[in-house]
């Protein structure tokens, strides 16, 4: 769901965020996409091109979803980041992400991504170099739902691209998916052709943690229905689309069509942890088998009546027949 939708939900800690994005601020970041994911990395690697950590978008919580905003080594003095100063993050700043778990910096470099080959690869490693620029991430606001602060980079409202500092193309994902060594996450690219109208390529800051900065004002979040209407309906079938099995495995949980009226398969509700409840959802054939039989019964006697009635031979009369359908 949009970030802005979830902020409005009782009890969704995302209404607690502070509003303006400052350096240091650890962050989760979401794509403007249909069924936008979060910016992700872990600790495995591409296995060709860099051989750098993945850098992947994932549309679960986690926390190697977390990331820390930071400036540029260059800019870095004693008057930044003081237990009293806040600097905030602008239109057209400069900054470098790190990945909160792995200490390494999201970057681009002129390598093809390893499905999207006609795009720059994306990936995390370490740089404290001055002269290595391929962390530089500059930001460019779209739109935000506060027309007053578009020049601010503010929680959930601003939508905003990343555009590499040295390769000029745009962070973005869209719905391509890696293979099984990327655990079927999508692929995040450095697009080249830059698309800055298409919404794979725009970010929205969800979940932000700065305990320098000041709690929301009351209704600092707002959104408009009809555009939360069309967001969940398009997440949910986006999501739907997603629940593809893997052709080597033996899928022992979905199902076809032919089967349901018979409950050839049942449904597991749970995760295979040791220490979950096991709930695997099946219905009564006392209740199921005789109903699917009742729709066959039915239909024929439909079927019978209909022609009974067209050859002049009725077997009740039309009043009753027509109350039968």
């Amino acid at each position: 769901m949009s970030s802005v939708f979830q902020a409005r939900l009782l009890g969704n800690p995302l209404g607690d965020n502070p509003v303006d994005l400052a350096v240091g601020s650890n962050i989760t970041l979401k794509n403007g996409g249909y069924g936008g994911a979060l910016l992700h990395s872990h600790i495995q690697t591409y296995p060709e091109g860099s051989q750098q950590q993945q850098v992947t978008c994932y549309h679960h919580k986690d926390i190697n979803n977390n990331w820390v905003v930071q400036l540029p080594v260059y800019e870095y003095n004693d008057n930044v980041e003081t237990q009293d100063d806040i600097q905030l993050i602008k239109n057209g700043d400069v900054i470098r992400l790190m990945h909160l778990e792995t200490g390494l910096y999201l970057r681009s470099h002129p390598i093809d991504a390893p499905v999207s080959v006609d795009q720059w690869e994306v990936s995390a490693h370490t740089n404290n170099s001055i002269q290595d620029q391929g962390d530089l991430w500059k930001i460019e606001v779209v739109a935000s739902a506060k027309q007053q602060h578009t020049s601010q980079i503010q929680s959930l409202t601003t939508k905003f691209r990343l555009r590499h500092v040295e390769l000029d193309c745009l962070l973005a994902a869209d719905n391509t998916f890696l293979p099984q060594w990327g655990f079927r996450q999508l692929e995040v690219v450095c697009d080249k052709n830059n698309r800055t109208g298409d919404e794979s390529t725009w970010w929205n800051v969800e979940e932000h943690v700065n305990e320098k900065l000041p709690p929301p004002p009351k209704d600092a979040y707002r959104s408009r229905f009809w555009t939360d209407f069309v967001s969940l309906n398009s997440v949910m079938w986006v999501s739907n689309n997603a629940l593809i099995a893997d052709p080597e495995k033996d899928d022992i949980l979905t199902s076809e069509p032919t089967k349901w009226p018979m409950m050839s398969v049942g449904l597991r509700m749970c995760g295979w942890e040791d220490e979950m409840i096991k709930f695997y959802l099946l219905g009564s054939p006392a209740v199921w088998w005789p109903a699917f039989l009742s729709l066959w019964v039915f239909a024929a006697s439909v079927l019978l009546q209909t022609v009974r009635l067209r050859r002049q031979i009725p077997c009740m009369s039309p009043g009753t027949f027509l109350g039968f359908h």
